[in-house]
């Protein structure tokens, strides 16, 4: 946010204005200067906040979260993909999703399948949505459900059967959701896992046919099971996980690398190409990252 990233250089011109016995009002993200000298408190941000699961839970689920809108103004929240579905409850007003094309209500329960391109979700003061990150293909670990490339890029309310109860979610949250996937599981392997594991380890950048080698199954194959299990082909995950080692490393690189060394690094065939994946992939240029 602007009020956090320019604090310093805003409170130098609020000084200097003072010296001119000037009063600064700028938009609702600055410091503003009262002609009593005095400064007002930042705007509250949008809360956030992420929970591990209880540690028999730890192979499946990755977290919950909770999010909580701003009570100063309504905003867009983008979110990029990582290969992960999601369950999400709303505990708020109506709360519009996947770039405004989804309204989510009141009470009821979404799927949220894995993504391989950004969401908008528009975030007011009412809104409060409660949720779980799943880890990659155990989505099967507690339903028994549709193929997961059915859910692909989408938002789908759940049946009432098997969504979240409101009381209990209101009540104690977080203990609720590990008693209800606890109660749920219905078997500790992940078809997938050791793909997976391939995968991470060198970030992305393994083909496909070398993975399909590696685990003793065939090209067709592993692609009908991530689809099954995922909801994307691997070449598709592998890309996400590629994508999202590049963006750790522009974010925490201090300038220390240049563009066309972590394109380089993350197997980008040069800056040109890793800066469409991130157009692709977020809706932004590195710069606005």
């Amino acid at each position: 946010m602007i009020w956090r990233n320019e604090i310093h250089f805003q409170v130098l011109i609020c000084i200097f204005a003072k010296l001119l016995d000037l009063e600064v009002i700028q938009d609702m993200y600055c410091v503003q200067l009262q002609i009593d000298g005095h400064f007002p408190p930042p705007p509250k941000a949008i809360e956030y906040r992420k929970i591990k699961p209880h540690e028999e839970l730890e192979p499946f689920i990755h977290f919950y979260w909770e999010l909580k809108g701003n009570e100063l103004e309504r905003q867009w929240e983008r979110v990029f993909p990582d290969g992960c579905a999601g369950i999400l409850m709303n505990l708020g007003n109506t709360c519009l999703t996947d770039n405004g094309s989804v309204s989510m209500e009141f009470g009821k329960t979404y799927i949220v399948g894995a993504m391989t391109s950004f969401k908008d979700s528009l975030i007011d003061s009412d809104t409060h949505l409660l949720g779980v990150c799943l880890k990659p293909a155990t989505f099967a670990n507690f339903y028994s459900y549709a193929s997961q490339n059915e859910l692909a890029n989408e938002t789908v309310e759940f049946e009432k059967s098997k969504s979240f109860n409101i009381s209990k979610m209101l009540d104690s949250p977080f203990n609720y959701l590990d008693n209800f996937f606890y109660d749920r599981i219905k078997g500790k392997n992940n078809q997938l896992q050791s793909v997976i594991n391939d995968i991470h380890s060198i970030n992305g950048q393994l083909s496909i046919y070398e993975l399909s080698k590696r685990n003793c199954t065939t090209v067709r194959q592993l692609e009908r099971i991530f689809k099954k299990l995922i909801g994307i082909s691997p070449k598709e995950y592998s890309n996400i996980i590629r994508f999202q080692y590049a963006l750790s490393l522009i974010r925490n690189s201090n300038k220390n690398q240049s563009f066309s060394e972590i394109a380089f690094e993350c197997g980008y065939y040069d800056h040109s190409h890793l800066t469409n994946e991130i157009k692709r992939n977020t809706g932004l240029s590195p710069l606005q990252l």
